[in-house]
């Protein structure tokens, strides 16, 4: 598993090695970066089974563990992975910075970086974070990056506060609008698959009609000033639209009940595979030609020797 190098102002974070092993438990060294630890990482032997554990993850593409560089020198690491304190493995964010380069903002700059790359680069719904009940530094840090402190609760032997960031609106979409030669027809194949899908109508008028989920909407009008009377995905212009499902077994039991609902299989000889191999996604057309792909969240199961 290769993570990304992330870079900020001062600082270069690049997936932990085992090379790094040595430099990582120079940073651990001190006494003092074990204060809100249940462990002894100033010695040596735990440290070093520390690196170990941190080199022995497998988890979702893209989260893992780096070392941050400064001048090209390690001083500290952070993480984004699984959480194994909070329930459902929800994604967990942690960063450390050697005591010789504490008070300088690059705890911040780092978890900044992370926290990006997650909510931005991954899209990750929510990234969770623990901090220490009394370690007021590294709550002040998640509470310059914007977490919500949502509780306390005993995880890895200690008190700690549960901190949660959520992506803002910015840059996200607002609504997509869709002009259609049938708004019956429409509403029969959006309607049905929005629906299912958890969005509920959102507005009506004599044209047209749109169906919401949380902040973005979509709009289906048979506008007067439509200048053709049919779609056609493969000139330039929208092509298709592809919405999130949670499940492979959701996707295929969309797939199987959507030509009851005006859609029909594209790519029906390589379902589920279509946009390869590790990408698990039902593709549809409706009778207006409008393409959907559904991309299941879960992603394609694990491969079978």
């Amino acid at each position: 598993m290769t993570l990304p190098e992330l870079t900020t102002a001062r600082l270069r974070l690049r997936q932990l090695v085992a090379a790094d092993r040595e430099a990582v438990v120079k940073v651990f060294a001190d006494p003092e970066m074990s204060r809100f630890f249940a462990a002894d990482f100033s010695d040596p032997g735990a440290a070093s089974a520390m690196v170990d554990r941190r080199l022995a993850y497998r988890g979702p593409a893209g989260q893992g563990h780096w070392v941050l560089e400064r001048d090209g020198e390690v001083i500290g690491v952070a993480h984004l992975r699984p959480s194994s304190e909070l329930p459902g493995g929800v994604p967990e964010l942690g960063y450390y910075v050697a005591s010789a380069h504490a008070g300088q903002g690059l705890a911040t700059e780092a978890a900044e970086a992370v926290l990006d790359h997650g909510l931005g680069t991954l899209g990750l719904p929510a990234i969770w974070a623990l901090v220490h009940e009394d370690n007021a530094a590294s709550r002040a840090v998640a509470g310059r990056l914007g977490f919500l402190d949502v509780g306390t609760g005993v995880h890895y032997g200690d008190l700690h506060r549960v901190l949660v960031a959520l992506p803002t609106g910015h840059g996200r979409p607002h609504h997509v609008e869709l002009w259609v030669p049938d708004l019956a027809e429409a509403e029969r194949s959006w309607g049905w698959l929005l629906g299912e899908l958890g969005w509920r109508e959102f507005q009506r008028w004599p044209a047209g009609v749109s169906w919401r989920l949380g902040g973005t909407y979509l709009v289906v009008e048979a506008s007067p000033a439509l200048s053709a009377t049919a779609h056609e995905r493969t000139r330039p212009g929208l092509n298709h639209l592809a919405l999130h499902v949670a499940t492979r077994a959701e996707v295929d039991a969309l797939a199987a009940r959507a030509p009851g609902h005006g859609w029909r299989a594209l790519f029906a000889d390589r379902y589920p595979y279509a946009g390869g191999t590790a990408h698990y996604a039902a593709y549809l057309e409706n009778e207006a030609g409008f393409e959907v792909e559904l991309v299941a969240l879960e992603g394609p199961p694990p491969a079978t020797s």
